[in-house]
């Protein structure tokens, strides 16, 4: 899905115009949590900045103010470029990691040469305590909070008695779905094996490969934008770099790069099919074209166009397929309405409009007894519907209680 401009005037008194029932959708979602075969989760920042972790915005601040001095000059030089090519919006630190990563790749990452005043191996060193300055900043914040919600949800999603892989796709880096999984003595399987420095082992992640190597009991976990914990490799032979998973308190051996592997280089990545990113959106496409499935979306604005071109020609290519998206606030509707013709299996519900069926309105003042639906945007509310519906509450609530 290509980026699409905001409706027109008119668009949007169409929208006005069509009244939806909350009630009825409402009915109609626990039906479906009820009947489908099988259920699959997107998970994206919109989660994490429930539970008190830094959003985008705050994140690209703080790691702005955190950084050294010459750091902090070349980092507002690189914001500065930004601003002349994104009109739209203010710049993030995940803008200024892909500019720098521009510049290693154009430059060789040499001091001699350099690209808007910054030589390749100032990127180099940017870049890397940039990626330092996230982890630091996010794993603090992650001490403090109350990992309840995700445990909960974790342990719902553990519980349901289905003959299908249970499977989680997030871009989120931090570490919260990993503790949680720990905290419960839940198994999951992320693409990684091994107890010293966990390789990545993409022929365990292929379903048409893996019959009977990984138990379908186990959840499986994508995190499609890297996590704290992973570090690029050098591999001597080819000079090439591999993805190693460590222990958050570990560091990297003394020929590894030291790099954390945070919103992944695309120098890197597009090197090697066998590095996680590339096979994650390539699983990613798989699930979704793969039979009968209902798809959940939380926390996530349909702001990535590469996930959007796969959500929504999953949508196109698999009529059995079905997408419910939970959005914190109206915006994303102002464009997903644009494609809801096209798409009569998604369906989004945002606090004042909703899209069914192919068709786009306004959640009916008159009918807002189920207003639970209209809330589902926060993930918080979204776990605890979640959870009430499977009624299992009392039961979940023991298994997180007899845990501590």
């Amino acid at each position: 899905m290509t980026a699409s401009p905001a409706p027109s005037q008119d668009k949007k008194a169409k929208i006005d115009e069509i009244k939806l029932d909350p009630n009825k959708e409402l009915q109609e979602l626990n039906n479906q949590l009820a009947l489908s075969r099988r259920i699959g989760f997107f998970l994206g920042a919109g989660v994490s900045a429930s539970l008190g972790i830094p959003d985008i915005t705050v994140l690209s601040k703080s790691v702005g103010e955190g950084l050294s001095e010459a750091s902090q000059k070349n980092y507002g030089a690189i914001n500065t470029s930004l601003k002349t090519h994104i009109k739209e919006r203010q710049p993030t630190v995940e803008d200024a990691l892909n500019h720098l990563r521009l510049i290693r790749l154009l430059t060789q990452e040499l001091a001699t040469k350099e690209f808007e005043g910054i030589t390749g191996q100032k990127a180099k060193d940017l870049d890397k305590e940039i990626c330092e300055k996230i982890c630091e900043i996010i794993t603090k914040k992650e001490e403090k909070i109350d990992l309840k919600p995700i445990q909960k949800f974790l342990a719902w999603f553990n519980w349901l008695n289905r003959d299908f892989s249970k499977e989680i796709f997030t871009t989120n880096y931090d570490m919260i779905l990993e503790k949680s999984f720990e905290y419960l003595q839940i198994p999951y399987f992320d693409g990684f094996v091994g107890g010293n420095e966990a390789f990545f082992y993409p022929e365990g992640i292929d379903d048409k490969q893996n019959d009977g190597q990984v138990p379908r009991s186990w959840i499986r976990l994508w995190k499609l934008h890297g996590s704290f914990g992973w570090f690029w490799k050098k591999q001597s032979a080819t000079n090439g770099f591999k993805v190693v998973r460590l222990g958050m308190k570990s560091k990297p051996s003394d020929d590894n790069t030291g790099e954390l592997v945070i919103y992944p280089s695309r120098e890197k990545y597009e090197a090697s099919r066998k590095q996680p990113f590339i096979t994650y959106f390539d699983r990613l496409a798989n699930y979704l074209q793969d039979g009968e499935g209902l798809f959940i979306i939380s926390g996530y604005s349909f702001m990535d166009q590469h996930i959007n071109q796969i959500l929504f020609n999953s949508l196109k290519q698999n009529n059995r397929l079905h997408i419910n998206a939970f959005l914190f606030n109206d915006d994303p509707i102002k464009i997903l309405c644009e494609f809801a013709n096209s798409h009569v299996n998604f369906n989004a519900y945002s606090p004042s409009y909703g899209i069914i069926g192919g068709k786009c309105g306004k959640w009916d003042d008159e009918k807002k007894e189920g207003r639970s639906l209209l809330e589902l945007g926060n993930y918080l509310k979204l776990v605890d519907f979640l959870v009430e519906s499977s009624g299992k509450k009392t039961k979940i609530d023991e298994e997180i209680e007899k845990m501590k």
